[in-house]
């Protein structure tokens, strides 16, 4: 027991020093500001810089957007503040970084308090710190089908605003008043960064880059080439919402006749872990053999790359791309 409490208290202090860290090497605003007050009065900023200050809005992007230590490192794995921004999650990585700290530890301390075997204690941490990330990528999920659901409608008023002769923005205003979230506050963005004179093109462009959807690619290229070369947009909107609703459909088929397959997937993925719960309650001894035993880390191992391949392959199988 003393052991453990040794190992809480260097995790708590690594945390801390890693922390005190990114707060002194984030960058201060101090310096943006300068060189944007500089672009404004045409003194002491190069060419170069002037030209990269003025493709960045003064009202988009904060003074303090500047990437800290977190961004830094894990930029490596992907783009986190990304993947938050599509989650529409009010966290930053820092606050991640140290909610799933937290979780860590509380997760040593509960393995500890139910007196579970120390060689499982570092996975019940695992485990727990591994929660806020699993929220967040469900959220995410469920935000951009639930982005997907509205589209159709959403085209088919900007389409109806057109045709009865007001503007674009106007239609972009209407679905931001008229549909929730998740798709009327995206609109409703759109609408503010025009007011705000930034070009459509590019609010488009990087609503479509928050929101990794098809049809939704298919809306801003056909807005952007309509507004280069001309054409009847609303004919071009009703024509792509009638093709989204018309995917929905048969996906809606596909979902029916794949439900028994998914459903055997998470049987067969489930019941390992469901038996060594089961067999840990009954025998714990008998269990640790897997743990201790270099034979039976081995067939850990060997079960687990097994278990990863059946789910791939499961969901290649029931996975039908509409």
């Amino acid at each position: 027991m003393p052991l453990l409490w040794i190992a809480i208290g260097l995790f708590i202090g690594v945390t801390a020093i890693v922390f005190g860290a990114a707060m002194i090497l984030r960058g201060k605003p101090a310096n943006k500001l300068e060189d944007r007050l500089d672009l404004l009065t045409g003194t002491n900023t190069p060419a170069a810089a002037k030209e990269g200050l003025v493709k960045q809005s003064v009202l988009a992007q904060p003074l303090d957007d500047r990437p800290g230590l977190f961004e830094v490192i894990f930029e490596r794995f992907g783009n986190v503040n990304l993947l938050l921004e599509q989650a529409d999650v009010s966290l930053s990585l820092p606050k991640l970084v140290l909610v799933s700290g937290v979780l860590a530890v509380v997760g040593m301390g509960l393995a500890a308090i139910i007196h579970i075997h120390p060689v499982l204690i570092p996975l019940a941490a695992a485990l727990m710190a591994a929660m806020p990330l699993l929220w967040i990528v469900i959220r995410r999920k469920r935000r951009l089908k639930q982005f997907a659901a509205q589209l159709p409608e959403a085209l088919e008023m900007i389409a109806r605003a057109l045709r009865a002769g007001q503007s674009m923005g106007f239609g972009f205003n209407l679905v931001a008043q008229e549909m929730g979230p998740p798709i009327g506050k995206e609109f409703n963005r759109i609408f503010e960064e025009q007011n705000l004179g930034i070009p459509v093109d590019q609010s488009l462009r990087e609503m479509s880059e928050r929101i990794p959807n098809l049809d939704l690619k298919f809306f801003v290229t056909a807005v952007i080439l309509q507004r280069q070369t001309g054409g009847d947009l609303a004919e071009i909107l009703d024509k792509i919402g009638s093709l989204i609703r018309d995917r929905f459909r048969i996906w809606g088929q596909v979902q029916a006749l794949t439900g028994e397959g998914r459903l055997s997937g998470v049987v067969l993925l489930a019941l390992p872990f469901l038996l060594f719960v089961v067999v840990y309650q009954l025998n714990p001894k008998y269990l640790m053999t897997l743990f201790t035993d270099p034979l039976g880390t081995k067939m850990l191992v060997a079960a687990a790359v097994m278990q990863l391949l059946g789910a791939l392959v499961i969901r290649k199988i029931v996975n039908i791309k509409v």
